[in-house]
């Protein structure tokens, strides 16, 4: 089959990113013709002032995507387009160009932009899903992107417009990482019908667990920003009656306030490793007792997680969202009350130092990642998820 990929990067690398670069891998690994079509957010400061200046617009429809993506569809014919990302270079124009060129597309969903300006219905430090209950006047309102009103006017009006042009009728599969998630985008209007469901999986080869016994630290692997409940996690540090050592891995706009914080208030045993290269973070990752993941928004599939499943490492997440999803309490981790931290330390307090409970745990995550996240299956699923898109966009 031939596939052609579309993704807009980030300037911070991501989960959607890895997710992209994972799928050409086992697309072709699996013998399958794979192109390109990709865009970078490091482009906006090369342009300048003036690219600036029609970044709104070229949000809500960039002819030159629509064009650029045309011109690739004529000459490649691929059998079925698989968007990633769009925003904000690409633009949803390129829907167009597919149904254009009669090509399926296939999108996959990693965050709630559709539904959330934000993309995460996570405000002022809880859920809001105003903008599904109400209106996106809402988001325009708190200023939800970026915390500045055009900007967010600027999400709001490319998911309206497009949303109004048909958005639904131009994507023939949609596909979400939970069952969590495909309610809420059918609880959003969606077609449920054309909501599948596809866990992300990691591309390296299962490696055989460091034993247990030389695991000594919990782990924090992610970005450093009030929804991934980093001040529920160094306020359940405070409340431990055992000593575990905590590594903070990562980088975001709360890295200067933890680092204040854990001088400050005396918070023992927690280093901050800032951001480290793939292969460090998988190599500390490995080493972990337990990864520790206290997100207060829902989440699509984080990758660390599945990274932390692959390598036998259990997790300790929020009872919220997707993550509640993908945890089964005392198999593979445990959850506990989103944003408790109080919670968070007695459930840790129960378990790092239960050398068993984490031993039975690490073998959960194995199994969990061999039943549910190996690139094998995941191909195979969506090579299926291709197929059905190409048969629903011949009967449309």
């Amino acid at each position: 089959m031939k596939v052609l990929l579309i993704h807009n990067f980030y300037q911070l690398r991501g989960g959607e990113c890895a997710v992209f670069e994972s799928e050409q891998q086992m697309l072709r690994a699996a013998g399958h013709e794979v192109l390109l079509y990709t865009r970078h957010n490091d482009e906006i400061a090369r342009g300048g002032l003036l690219a600036s200046a029609a970044l709104p617009i070229r949000t809500v429809w960039n002819p030159e995507t629509h064009r650029a993506i045309g011109e690739l569809l004529a000459r490649e014919s691929p059998d079925v387009a698989h968007f990633t990302n769009t925003f904000p270079l690409i633009s949803p124009s390129a829907y167009d160009a597919c149904c254009n060129a009669g090509v399926p597309v296939v999108q996959s969903i990693h965050n709630y932009r559709w539904l959330c300006p934000a993309a995460t219905f996570f405000r002022d430090g809880e859920i809001c899903e105003e903008c599904v209950d109400h209106s996106l006047l809402r988001s325009v309102r708190y200023g939800c992107y970026r915390d500045s009103r055009p900007a967010t006017a600027t999400v709001a009006a490319m998911v309206a417009f497009h949303r109004r042009r048909s958005l639904f009728a131009k994507v023939d599969r949609f596909v979400a990482l939970t069952e969590f998630a495909r309610a809420k985008l059918a609880e959003g209007g969606f077609p449920k019908d054309r909501i599948v469901v596809k866990p992300n999986s990691v591309d390296f080869e299962r490696i055989p667990p460091i034993p247990v016994s030389d695991r000594s630290y919990a782990l924090f692997a992610g970005r450093l920003s009030d929804e991934k409940g980093v001040h529920t996690l160094l306020d359940g540090w405070k409340q431990l009656t055992t000593t575990i050592p905590l590594r903070i891995a990562g980088d975001g706009p709360l890295r200067d306030e933890i680092a204040r914080r854990i001088v400050d208030e005396s918070i023992q045993d927690v280093q901050l490793l800032g951001p480290l290269p793939p292969e460090n973070l998988l190599e500390t990752l490995r080493r972990a007792r337990i990864l520790v993941f206290p997100s207060l928004w829902y989440e699509g599939m984080p990758m660390s997680i599945v990274e932390a499943f692959a390598s036998g490492v259990p997790v300790i997440a929020s009872r919220l969202g997707g993550m509640a999803e993908m945890i089964e309490d005392n198999r593979n981790g445990v959850l506990f009350r989103s944003g408790d931290s109080a919670d968070l330390a007695k459930k840790l307090d129960a378990v790092f130092g239960n050398l068993e409970a984490i031993e039975a745990m690490s073998h959960g995550a194995l199994q969990t990642f061999d039943a549910r996240h190996r690139p094998e299956q995941n191909c195979e699923r969506l090579i299926e998820i291709y197929r059905a898109a190409i048969q629903a966009s011949g009967q449309r």
